[in-house]
């Protein structure tokens, strides 16, 4: 009994000498630029109704955008190059598109499975009426996990850069806030805050302000009550080269809105572009009114870019992830 007891005792030691060397093995870090997805199927499906049904959900336009741009930049593999090229599988995010059997047809996710951060995806119909269905019910999901995760590497940039002391933040608004030393402060006074960022050939900002909620809430009409607030703030304190010359609401389209849900508090995010009045200046905001009800009022984090000639999806993900980074107290 007692020569059993030892030998039970040495393999439960193995095994948990084995397990904690596996365990501290660190995975490697992902790689990638932002809102890049790898895409691992053969040519035939790419080229054919799955490829385009995927380009039309994943490289959509992205609402909000003075040009057209892709939702994501998409690369495209096949399943021998995956096997063979190690990089490929440091992506942040993959999605595998395969045929397969019945019993393995449908959707699944996986998170860190060849480094850290990344998401992996595998969608699989035993022929393409199977695997349209799938884009056409998990790609929402899909899109939204990789966002979020976007976001996460983002603000991890963003702590890794070096932030702006949160004193000023939490004094003023009531919450921290991830804001890159980069940044520097255009103005601010005891209603108004404005902080730049220098980029080549523009640059990035954003603005936090408090409304009272009948600003927002009146006639319930939330849409048009955003672009007058906005207006009337641009009027103020956003100013164009020549006299006369402010920020407003583009005129041509109306801006998207809608409430979602921020840190367990009613918000509402509005996307659109913004113009000089009277200038040719112009470019895509985000903005996020806040509903503060500890102080009876709204709180408005906005980012909008001046970058006429540069790509602007990537540099509103950035504003993005410095608005979400707020933590109120």
């Amino acid at each position: 009994m007692k020569r059993v007891q030892q030998i039970v005792a040495l393999a439960l030691l193995i095994g948990c000498t084995f397990s904690c060397k596996k365990n501290s093995v660190a995975k490697a870090v992902s790689e990638g630029n932002l809102n890049e997805v790898n895409i691992i199927m053969s040519d035939a499906l790419w080229n054919g109704q799955v490829g385009d049904s995927l380009r039309k959900k994943f490289a959509a336009p992205v609402d909000g955008l003075t040009q057209e741009e892709p939702l994501f930049t998409l690369n495209q593999y096949r399943g021998q190059a995956f096997d063979v090229e190690g990089d490929i599988k440091k992506s942040r995010n993959i999605i595998f598109v395969e045929k397969g059997d019945s019993i393995n047809r449908g959707y699944r996710y996986r998170q860190n499975n060849y480094c850290t951060p990344q998401n992996v995806f595998t969608l699989t119909g035993k022929n393409t009426a199977e695997l349209l269905e799938a884009i056409r019910m998990y790609s929402d999901e899909i899109i939204k996990a990789i966002h979020q995760g976007e976001i996460t590497v983002s603000q991890k940039r963003n702590v890794a850069e070096g932030l702006i002391d949160s004193t000023f933040f939490m004094n003023r608004y009531g919450i921290n806030l991830q804001m890159p030393v980069s940044y520097r402060f255009a103005l601010k006074n005891e209603v108004f805050t404005w902080l730049k960022k220098e980029i080549p050939g523009g640059n990035t900002n954003v603005l936090l302000y408090k409304v009272p909620y009948i600003a927002l809430e009146r006639n319930k009409d939330m849409l048009n009550n955003i672009i007058a607030m906005r207006d009337s703030i641009g009027s103020l304190y956003i100013h164009g080269r020549e006299a006369g010359t402010y920020m407003i609401t583009e005129q041509a389209y109306a801006p998207s809105m809608f409430m979602t849900s921020f840190k367990d508090r009613r918000a509402f995010e509005t996307r659109g572009n913004w113009e000089m009045k009277n200038d040719f200046m112009g470019g895509p905001f985000i903005n996020y009114a806040i509903r503060d009800d500890k102080h009876g009022n709204y709180l408005v984090i906005e980012g909008f870019i001046y970058s006429p000639s540069s790509p602007k999806r990537d540099l509103i993900l950035e504003l993005e992830s410095i608005i979400r980074s707020a933590q109120f107290k």
